[in-house]
């Protein structure tokens, strides 16, 4: 008998909605505001937990501070500004059920949003339409669902930027994203995320209906604004939308006194939501907590001791900067190393170690028997890099183009270092010159960038011009009755770097279940070479009208050859233009370095009186406007 109670006890405890469960689920800080010492905060809570409001507490950088919470959008709420812009797709593929099953779940979503959220609504087709500003007229925002209509396109990265547009720039800002298809139109995945990343918006996306192979540009957009990825058919999107909703609903509105004791601009904030039945959820973040200006007296004393920290004695300036550079090249060489992987290793027999079951233990003796851990330095950039995803694709699209196998974050410190080294070598040739601390800075910051650009656009060449062959190669192999597959594998094993190794790509690729054209568009879209993306559309087509696609390559390698051709002759004609253009541009640059290790008391005004500075910067604006117009009166399209 005792067994039996005991059994139906924990069935009860399993069935039951309990409040632990709930508990369980993350709360997370959706969005927080700093006015004069106060922090307003909106927290999302789990579905089904009930939060004792008058128990919310706060901690601002581990001090407690005085806290009020209420449920957002309530009465007793300081009101923050909530907004949700609906982005709908209204192209013609959305035409029978998804379309009504679309226009079902936004009238249900207006109908179970909160009344204080104001609600826009932008659609997409062949072009954007902003049909309704942001209001909290809900009658307004059903007429306008009642007049959607479908038309030919969609514009899918435009529509997304309206969104961003429409939901300004103040409280906390969501697009609620609905679409069952693929952008159509020349605007650029990138330039979409890095718009969602810069406004500092919130997207989440239901996709209607979509293959696996659809879903990366919409999981870039939510990952780019912090959201989620919903995949549903016609009869869950209803459910969807209400889920939405009902995060809305849910939100706890949380006013924070900062501490006096807390002085930093920005600190760790923890809110604890005791939840009833005993459990509490905790939800943490980084923000910025106080805005302390600076005076301008302040300003200027800070300025002045800067000024004075420069007028060191030359042994005492010169040997801090010396030391000071030996560390930053030994750190330059700590990242250069974490490129090599495990090339460190001596033997074989310590390579096979690495992976056994002795490795956790090898690798903790080793990082603490290192002079130095660099594990801290990636995490910051990667942190950095994370909060800025335009940034960071931008970084990963260049250095998969020059072919390197660094990470965007170890690029990023890399780059840091070798403007750090830069600005020190600046300093020192200058005595102490601030002008010349931050041209060296200047010179580290765009080298590095400029002389990736150049690797990139090497392998561009070196791809192109070999570009004509491989298609030869490929309809060869064709002709002998081999699969496009099995061409391109032939690619592989006879071609040379950068071809073999981005086609074995697009082999690793299809063998994960890519589809052939969409790896074959990616070599295009990493090199950026216009030659393949025209090779890519041939076989597209190809495959979807049939014909003779040996008979094509053929035809388009032939064309390729003569391209190339008229290339290299435009190059050879070009040259003499080119050549006057670097020398012109070169010729005041080298005369000014050759006075400065020379004769540097001729050049001392320039960087010591206000004139002088004033032509330095005349010199620069028309330095940049000569290279300017000789670039485009040499540089010919072919």
């Amino acid at each position: 008998m005792r067994r039996v109670l005991l059994a139906t006890l924990a069935c009860c405890a399993v069935l039951a909605p309990g409040q632990a469960r709930a508990a369980d689920a993350p709360a997370t800080v959706s969005h927080i505001e700093a006015h004069d010492g106060t922090l307003d905060l909106l927290v999302s809570v789990p579905a089904g937990a009930h939060i004792d409001l008058p128990g919310v507490s706060v901690t601002v950088d581990g001090a407690a501070a005085d806290t009020e919470a209420s449920l957002a959008g309530s009465a007793s709420a300081v009101t923050i500004r909530r907004t949700t812009v609906l982005a709908m797709d209204t192209s013609e593929s959305m035409k029978g059920a998804r379309f009504a099953a679309a226009r079902a779940a936004a009238k249900s979503y207006l109908a179970s949003v909160p009344a204080d959220v104001a609600v826009g609504i932008v659609t997409f087709d062949r072009s954007v339409h902003a049909l309704l500003a942001p209001t909290t007229d809900r009658a307004a925002a059903n007429r306008a669902v009642d007049g959607l209509e479908l038309a030919h396109g969609t514009v899918l990265y435009d529509g997304i930027k309206a969104a961003v547009k429409q939901l300004g720039t103040e409280g906390q800002r969501t697009v609620l994203l609905l679409s069952d298809g693929r952008n159509t139109n020349r605007t650029t995945l990138s330039s979409v995320t890095s718009a969602v990343s810069a406004a500092k918006v919130s997207l989440d996306a239901v996709a209607l209906d979509q293959s696996a192979s659809d879903l990366g540009a919409l999981r870039a957009l939510t990952h780019a604004g912090k959201g989620q990825l919903v995949p549903a058919d016609a009869a869950a999107v209803g459910k969807a939308f209400a889920a939405e909703a009902a995060v809305l609903a849910r939100q706890v509105q949380v006013t924070v006194k900062v501490p006096a004791s807390v002085t930093a601009t920005e600190a760790d904030v923890a809110v604890a939501l005791p939840v009833s039945g005993g459990s509490t959820l905790h939800a943490t973040t980084y923000a910025v907590v106080r805005d302390r200006g600076v005076t301008p007296t302040k300003a200027a004393y800070q300025l002045k001791e800067a000024t004075h920290a420069l007028q060191l004695p030359p042994g005492v300036l010169y040997g801090g900067l010396a030391a000071f550079g030996l560390g930053i090249a030994v750190l330059l060489a700590g990242v250069l190393s974490m490129a090599g992987g495990d090339r460190g290793l001596r033997s074989v027999e310590q390579r096979i170690a690495a992976y056994g079951p002795g490795a956790v233990l090898h690798k903790v003796q080793a990082k603490s028997e290192s002079a130095f851990n660099l594990d801290q330095a990636k995490e910051a950039a990667a942190s950095m890099l994370h909060r800025n995803k335009g940034l960071e694709a931008r970084i990963e699209q260049r250095l998969e183009a020059g072919g390197s196998a660094l990470k965007p974050a170890e690029w990023l410190l890399l780059h840091g270092v070798i403007a750090m080294l830069a600005g020190l070598v600046g300093l020192m040739l200058g005595g102490g010159s601030l002008l010349l601390l931050l041209v060296g800075l200047g010179l580290g910051v765009a080298l590095p960038w400029w002389w990736l650009g150049r690797k990139q656009k090497k392998r561009v060449q070196a791809f192109n011009s070999g570009l004509a062959d491989t298609l030869q190669l490929i309809a060869g192999s064709l002709s002998a009755g081999m699969s496009l597959a099995q061409a391109i594998d032939a690619v592989v094993n006879e071609g040379n770097e950068p071809i073999a190794g981005e086609f074995k790509r697009v082999l690793i690729e299809s063998r994960l279940g890519v589809p052939l054209e969409i790896a074959l568009e990616g070599i295009a879209q990493r090199i950026e070479s216009v030659d393949f993306a025209w090779v890519v559309m041939a076989i597209r087509i190809q495959r979807e009208v049939g014909g003779n696609l040996a008979e094509l390559l053929t035809t388009v390698a032939a064309t390729l050859r003569e391209r190339d051709y008229l290339r290299r002759q435009v190059q050879t004609l070009s040259a003499e233009g080119r050549l006057s253009a670097y020398i012109l541009i070169a010729l005041p640059i080298a005369m000014a370095a050759y006075l400065f290790l020379t004769r540097r008391s001729f050049l001392a005004p320039l960087y010591t009186t206000g004139l002088g500075y004033l032509m330095i910067a005349g010199c620069i604006v028309l330095l940049t406007l000569g290279w300017v117009t000789m670039s485009k009166i040499v540089k010919v399209e072919v």
